[in-house]
């Protein structure tokens, strides 16, 4: 092997090594109170009351950094499909080698994506998460069972979307920032669960007031893990 080879080889590696170096990380984090979701576990409101997650998917869309409300990073890609049960999915690689204190991004997909019709990539109709040209993409959808769902099967469905007026269920999140490296977000399923009653509200499948307002349990429900 030349000199020649050898020394581009190591410029290479070195390139390699600088980038993961000033390369920072936005994960999100399910769980169930104190507990990681998983799709093999049985969790409980009470002590009666239990529930299982079989599906949990959400668009996040148009990430930014922002610094003293000026933003100095936007994301290229500007949709993920977050699936709790796929972990490739669940972090976005941001730079490191900026400064900020806040982090910007839409919880669902905006309406001038939704009338374009459907896309490719994460907006892909096959992946699950568009309903029809009139109604869109599903913002976040939400499905499992549960013992005091007076269902079929005991299921629950909520598929949250919308964005026409008065029902655009779009939501906007700022989240301060304190630590560079990991910016985990947890989005804690019980405190959903423990604002709505199960046995009376168990499916939301269109756009709607009722979708309207699941949207913003969900936003109270996320946070920074410490």
């Amino acid at each position: 092997m030349s000199k020649r080879i050898v020394y581009m080889m190591m410029c290479l590696l070195k390139g390699v090594f600088l980038f993961s170096q000033s390369a920072s990380c936005i994960k999100f984090s399910p769980s169930f109170g104190s507990e990681k979701l998983s799709a093999d576990s049985v969790y409980y409101l009470n002590v009666s009351d239990s529930i299982q997650i079989t599906s949990l998917r959400f668009y996040v869309s148009n990430m930014e950094l922002l610094d003293n409300n000026k933003s100095v990073w936007i994301d290229s890609n500007p949709f993920h499909l977050i699936d709790a049960f796929n972990e490739k999915t669940l972090s976005v690689i941001v730079p490191s080698n900026i400064s900020y204190s806040k982090l910007k991004f839409n919880l669902g997909i905006d309406s001038t994506t939704n009338v374009s019709g459907a896309m490719g990539g994460d907006l892909d109709p096959t992946k699950g998460m568009y309903w029809t040209w009139q109604s869109g993409y599903i913002n976040f959808k939400l499905e499992g069972t549960s013992n005091i769902s007076k269902t079929r099967h005991n299921e629950f469905q909520f598929h949250l979307g919308g964005y026409q007026h008065p029902f655009n269920s779009l939501q906007t999140v700022f989240i301060e920032i304190t630590s560079k490296s990991t910016i985990e977000i947890n989005i804690d399923l019980l405190q959903i669960f423990q604002q709505i009653n199960l046995a009376q509200q168990h499916h939301i499948m269109s756009p709607g007031q009722e979708a309207m307002d699941f949207s913003e349990k969900v936003i109270q429900s996320l946070s920074i893990k410490k």
